[in-house]
């Protein structure tokens, strides 16, 4: 095959699979507004389930509405009939997934279901087949044709279907009040989970390994400190109350020697930042990536309430905390 023809082959399955997503717009109903519903009404977990490929879109469905705020897993239909069933208490919602609605593992589940008192909302492209006819909600996800050029395998079916759990998951996030720390705490070990859980107390230096001088140091006792505790910075505090007052930085230091003054005898309060943008220990990490992005700076002093130091940290802790 000449490159071009991979290239139409490809263009013709993608548009088949978004004209798939797009009819399913003209579809979205009441049905779905109540497909919502039952779902923020249920008390137990959501149990998704499928055969097949409609399985492998089941399962991802269940770990989008579990990673959203709404317990869920997936159900195995060929394993739920030799055990797994057990797995379902009256409390919970059957979601099932089957582009014939004739699916025979998930058929010979229905009786059983409707025994429990289970509700179960069924996403299928016949509207009429025995699994939608079931259900006490039914969703169409039906499709014009395959992107398949053989029209047998599941490609847009299994898109339609994906795209319509996605929007599931995402109307009931947003009815949750479901927010991005929420999202975090099921991520903690993600990119996101740093960036929204890791505060300015889990990275920032304390005790002896902040950098402090009094406003009375001399520059060449305040470079000392700055060089022994590797940050660039040193806080500055008032001797008599322990207070930040300024801060001296490198940059500081380029423009001191503009200046150029004995630092044997030169104070550093006549050379420091005063009134310096701080942080406290509480706030979220990201919060001081974007403080130090926003003013062009490298690092920050922590302070409490009344602007007593309670450790420093700069924009290497943050790279190595993952933040950035």
């Amino acid at each position: 095959m000449t490159r071009h023809a991979y290239i139409e082959l490809g263009l013709a399955v993608l548009r088949a699979e978004a004209d798939a997503i797009s009819s399913l717009t003209e579809r979205l109903d009441q049905s779905f507004h109540d497909a919502c519903e039952l779902i923020l009404k249920c008390n137990g977990r959501i149990v998704v389930t499928g055969m097949g490929k409609s399985g492998h879109i089941a399962n991802k469905i269940a770990a989008t509405l579990a990673s959203t705020g709404t317990p869920a897993f997936f159900m195995h239909p060929g394993e739920a009939s030799h055990g797994d069933l057990g797995m379902i208490t009256a409390q919970d919602l059957v979601i099932a997934l089957s582009n014939s609605g004739e699916t025979s593992e998930i058929t010979l589940l229905l009786p059983l279901l409707k025994r429990l008192g289970i509700p179960l909302l069924a996403l299928s492209g016949k509207p009429a087949s025995t699994i939608a006819r079931s259900a006490d909600i039914h969703l169409d996800v039906s499709v014009a044709k395959e992107a398949c050029p053989l029209g047998l395998a599941p490609t847009s079916s299994t898109t339609a279907a994906l795209a319509m759990g996605d929007a599931l998951a995402v109307a009931v996030l947003e009815a949750r009040g479901f927010t991005e720390e929420d999202f975090a705490l099921s991520h903690p070990g993600g990119n996101l989970g740093r960036r929204l859980l890791l505060r300015v107390s889990d990275i920032m230096h304390t005790g002896n390994a902040i950098p402090l001088v009094t406003a009375e140091t001399t520059l060449k006792d305040t470079l000392l400190e700055m060089t022994a505790k590797g940050l660039g910075m040193a806080g500055v505090i008032d001797s008599g109350n322990n207070k930040l007052v300024g801060i001296y930085t490198d940059g500081d230091l380029r423009r001191t020697f503009e200046k150029m003054p004995d630092i044997g005898s030169a104070r550093v309060q006549d050379f420091m930042t005063a009134n310096c943008v701080t942080i406290e220990a509480d706030r979220i990490a990201s919060e001081a990536l974007k403080i130090m992005h926003d003013k062009k700076i490298n690092s920050l002093m922590v302070v409490d309430a009344d602007r007593s130091v309670q450790g420093a940290l700069n924009m290497h802790d943050l790279l190595r905390a993952g933040v950035v």
